[in-house]
Parts: structure tokens; sequence; C-alpha cells
């Protein structure tokens, strides 16, 4: 068996927003040689998120409203966590709602998707850089 590990630096220019990164993993596997077998993808950070969805603006828009109403960023105040200097504790609570990684079959060398999905890097504290692990394993 082979194993592959690369890391990802994405650097959301917002505070929070949704990158797709299916092209990176893609180009990921292809760098790997692996043909069959599992990839992980997963954020490096506890107020980022990989997930797997639908690329659609209306979703994507859908996410970021539901996420705000469920928590809210401000007041900061209501947050325990952030009496410790910190301001991002519904970024923390954004991440668990969204997950932490995803893994996905590999056949014949591609990701092994649904019609309609791709990865998505979620960042709920952004404006600087982040890793995300790419990590592969099969023959």
């Amino acid at each position: 068996m082979k194993s592959y590990r690369k890391e990802l630096t994405f650097t959301v220019p917002s505070r929070r927003g949704f990158v797709n990164i299916t092209g990176e993993v893609r180009d990921c596997i292809k760098e790997s040689g692996i043909a069959e077998g599992l990839v992980l993808v997963n954020p490096m950070h506890i107020t980022a998120s990989v997930f797997i969805n639908d690329d659609e603006s209306g979703l994507h828009h859908d996410y970021e409203m539901f996420l705000e109403r469920l928590a809210p960023h401000a007041p900061t105040a209501q947050y325990r966590h952030n009496d410790t200097g910190e301001d991002n504790a519904d970024a923390h609570i954004k991440r668990q709602v969204m997950g932490r990684e995803v893994v996905v079959a590999i056949t014949g060398g591609e990701l092994d998707f649904g019609t309609w999905e791709q990865i998505f890097y979620g960042e709920f504290d952004g404006k600087r850089p982040k890793r995300v692990l790419v990590k592969i394993i099969g023959e």
C-alpha cells in the first residue's frame, strides 16, 4: 500500500467563506499515483471545516444565513470562550456543525463522487493562512 501526504494553504480574505477545493484534491490524487484507495481531507484548524456538497451559490448563501442564525458572531460577549480575549467562539461552533473532514473513495484514479458532489473548505475565522491536510492511501 502507498501513502501520500500534502498540506494545502488557503487564506480567505473575509471572516467567513466557502472555497471549492475539489481541483486541488484531484491534483493531489494525480501526484500520488494512487488509483484505488481513500483520500482524507481535513483542515488543521479548529475554526475551519471541510465538507461535501453542491457548488451552488444559493446553497452557500443559505449555509451562511443558517450558521449565522445558529451561532451569530455578535455580540461576542455572549460566548464564554471569548472571555479569553478571542472573538471566534462562533467559528468553533460553526465548524462543529459543518464537520471536520471528509473521506472519499478513489476509483480508477478519480474521486468516486455522486453527480453534484464537490469538496469545500469552510472558513469561519479567516483573514490568515490556514492549512488543509490531504492524506491518500491505496494502490
